[in-house]
């Protein structure tokens, strides 16, 4: 009797001993979620602290561009003041251009009526000097012999003399004529060449202009531009800060959760060291579970070798066994937050189209019998690192 009560009592240390092994594993999951929760926001937090780097730089970008789009507004307001001058330059010009146009038609009218009076005292002289060759000798001897005074005699050569001065002034007028002419072409020359100059120098002057308006123009726009390049990235950059704000919160909300999660296990995790578990004997399986299991580990294992399907099996009754979990199948599998297809709604999908296959059903039966490869497991996953399994079946672990 005394055997038997110490082999009892060791064999409830023994299963203390692995419900506690069972426990840690559990919370191990959590752990790694916390770790890997704390990781993801350490890097969210550090985007976000490159991003207002980022931003910062661009602000100052920004500043040095309004400050080059301030000077070059500066700028345009001198070149709009030496666009002024140039302009007033340029009507200036027109005008010397019009006074000159004006002088050289008047000159020219001048010169033709010169020209007129040049001819007509020529032609004028030419019949003196053609009268005087063939006529004026014999006139003036007998306009003197022919006289029948000595009054007429000295008058007649008051006349001759008067005439002989008028034959000299017109000569002189012709000459003084004939200067005038040359000195008004060399004038008009003279006005010619400048107005070429004139008509350079207001060819240059517009060029100018256009230049100058086109060398500002293209630095305001080029340096607008730059700013309005500016200004949409500090807006993404403001979006993006607040996208990685709004990350972090989600992921400190999620690290709670988590937390809150890992204290909950941890709870269990001591509740099942004392707890006690039931026989497969013990437990009635309603209507409809062998349908709910076949499908749960269709979703969960429906791609992994036969064995991997029973011990998905073996943690959905191991869990039913515990006194920790529900006590039967419909309640560990629709537990809160347990098995990811109820949650995605791929397990609801499955048993509205049955998609459990033979192999889902056969090992089904076979956990409901009692069956388990994987000893008293309540958790399974994929592989990840921080985990030591105390089983790998196909691409689970169970602990």
């Amino acid at each position: 009797m005394k055997f038997r009560r110490n082999a009892a009592a060791l064999l409830l240390f023994v299963l203390l001993i692995v419900m506690l092994q069972v426990s840690v594993h559990a919370t191990e999951e959590t752990r790694r979620q916390i770790e890997e929760a704390e990781h993801q926001k350490e890097e969210t937090e550090d985007q976000l602290e490159t991003t207002k780097e980022n931003l910062d730089n661009l602000n100052e970008q920004k500043d040095s561009l309004e400050g080059t789009l301030s000077n070059l507004n500066t700028e345009l307001s001198q070149v709009s003041s030496h666009l002024s001058e140039l302009e007033q330059k340029i009507a200036d010009k027109e005008a010397e251009i019009a006074e000159t146009n004006e002088m050289i038609e008047q000159t020219n009218k001048d010169l033709e009526e010169a020209i007129a009076v040049k001819d007509a005292h020529y032609e004028n002289m030419k019949m003196q000097i053609k009268f005087m060759y063939e006529q004026s000798d014999y006139l003036y001897l007998e306009m003197l012999l022919s006289a029948g005074s000595l009054a007429e005699l000295i008058n007649r050569n008051d006349y001759i003399e008067q005439l002989s001065a008028y034959e000299k002034r017109v000569l002189e007028e012709y000459k003084e004529i004939q200067a005038e002419i040359e000195d008004m072409a060399a004038q008009l020359d003279a006005a010619m060449a400048q107005l070429e100059v004139d008509m350079n120098e207001l060819d240059t002057y517009k060029v100018q202009v256009v230049a100058e308006q086109s060398r500002v123009s293209g630095l305001v726009s080029q340096a607008s531009n730059s700013l309005a390049a500016t200004s949409n990235q500090i807006s993404d950059a403001e979006a993006a800060a607040l996208a990685y704000e709004q990350k972090i919160k989600e992921q400190e909300e999620n690290l709670s959760a988590l937390r809150a999660k890992l204290a909950e296990e941890l709870r269990m995790a001591e509740l099942a060291a004392q707890s006690s578990w039931r026989d497969i004997s013990e437990v009635s399986f309603a209507e409809g579970d062998r349908y709910l299991l076949a499908n749960l580990i269709y979703c969960e294992a429906g791609g992994e070798p036969y064995v991997g399907q029973v011990a998905v099996g073996s943690v959905v009754i191991n869990r039913v066994l515990s006194s920790v979990y529900p006590d039967t199948i419909v309640g560990v599998i629709y537990q809160s937050g347990q098995f990811s297809p109820v949650a995605s709604g791929r397990l609801a999908l499955a048993l509205a189209e049955g998609r459990a296959t033979s192999s889902c059903y056969q090992a089904a039966d076979e956990v409901m019998a009692g069956t388990t490869t994987v000893g008293n497991c309540v958790y399974f996953r994929t592989p990840v690192d921080g985990i030591t399994p105390r089983y790998r079946i196909g691409g689970h672990i169970f602990y």
